[in-house]
């Protein structure tokens, strides 16, 4: 079991590098509201209220969290953390106004509303602002062994599901899809995570639609079904990192050609996880897999990009696209997910959350990847 004070050494840790990136920037102090540097630094996760939460830091060393106060009792003691509650009457932008007024270079997160941003400014006029996000997410890529073993842990509940649907205790055949994603979801409750993120069940013509909603519809004999489900797993009350995993299933048998789609699917999704290396480009990672399914004729079905980074968000950095020109890092976590899908046929998927180091991709998820009848 991990405990609390593991917790907060990473806390601290990460808020040492975000300071070190401040000063090697130049840049006088970072705000943080609404997005996920916030419980990535402090363990906070703030509600998305028109009440401002705001976590002051600066190159100096000071953690200041800018809090209302009926919020206040919400927060764990951190070292170092200082608590700024205010109360409703009172300008929480006059107190950050005051740390902030002889700022030159402030950084402010991306999902900071624009009804705060623009009395931040006001308060601080000298100032020129850019983006915290970008400053922090180089920092965040890179996942520490803490984020390694929560997502381990993640990876491995949403494995427990599939392995689930793999016997049939998750029945499928002659039910709608919508009342299997409801049990798949309840399935990632039972298996630790703290809530369920999505539920993806397409079967037939639906899988062929990459980011389908379950319907009514009755999964019959002969569908392909998609099944890609994730949520966020937590450890007491510390922010909970995701899960993201895709399998693809027959019912009864394969419909026609849909044995050979798949094998060059699992093709390209093994050799992408045995081929993709440290200092590739996003763009040179997604040509991995998508060469393969090319080179099979199937190009034109694959519509998406390779994959996404996950750890505090579901879709984070690194991409794994064709637009992407940044190198990928050891310490980078991501999902490899080729599909390929014919309009109104059937699609298939296969998605591993993967952990990438020096000596290559190491997949999180350990489900049976083979197509399985179910």
């Amino acid at each position: 079991m991990i405990e609390r004070s593991q917790f907060e050494m990473a806390y601290l840790s990460r808020q040492e590098r975000a300071r070190q990136r401040l000063q090697e920037d130049g840049v006088d102090a970072l705000l943080v509201t609404l997005g996920r540097e916030l419980p990535w630094l402090i363990g906070y996760e703030a509600m998305p209220l028109e009440r401002i939460t705001c976590l002051y830091m600066d190159a100096n060393g000071a953690v200041r969290l800018i809090i209302p106060k009926l919020e206040a009792p919400r927060v764990r003691p951190l070292p170092g953390l200082e608590l700024v509650p205010w109360t409703d009457g009172e300008d929480p932008f006059v107190l950050l106004g005051s740390m902030i007024s002889d700022a030159k270079v402030i950084a402010i997160d991306d999902r900071c509303m624009a009804g705060w941003l623009l009395p931040l400014m006001g308060h601080a006029t000298r100032a020129s602002f850019r983006s915290g996000t970008s400053l922090l997410n180089p920092l965040r890529r890179q996942k520490d062994a803490l984020e390694i073993e929560m997502l381990e842990l993640a990876a491995s509940a949403a494995d427990r599901v599939a392995e689930r649907l793999n016997r049939g205790e998750i029945p499928v055949a002659l039910r709608q899809e919508r009342d299997v994603a409801r049990e798949i979801g309840e399935a990632l409750c039972e298996e630790g995570h703290a809530k369920v993120n999505f539920t993806i069940v397409g079967s037939g013509p639906n899988s062929a639609s990459p980011h389908h909603d379950p319907t009514t519809r009755i999964i019959s004999h002969g569908d392909a079904l998609v099944l890609d489900f994730g949520g966020t797993y937590s450890v007491g009350e510390e922010p909970g990192y995701c899960s993201d995993m895709t399998r693809t299933f027959v019912v009864g048998e394969a419909p026609e050609g849909f044995d050979g789609l798949y094998e060059v699917l699992l093709n390209a999704q093994t050799y992408a996880r045995e081929n993709i290396r440290v200092g590739m480009s996003g763009n040179e990672a997604d040509q991995v897999a998508r060469k393969v399914i090319v080179d099979s004729g199937f190009g034109e079905y694959f519509v998406h990009r390779l994959g996404h980074g996950i750890g505090l968000d579901e879709h984070e950095d690194p991409y794994l696209s064709s637009d992407n020109p940044a190198l990928l890092e050891a310490g980078t976590t991501f999902s490899i997910e080729p599909g390929i899908y014919i309009p109104g046929r059937y699609g298939a998927r296969i998605e591993d959350i993967v952990y990438l180091d020096d000596d290559g991709v190491r997949s999180l998820n350990q489900a049976e990847r083979e197509l399985i009848v179910l």
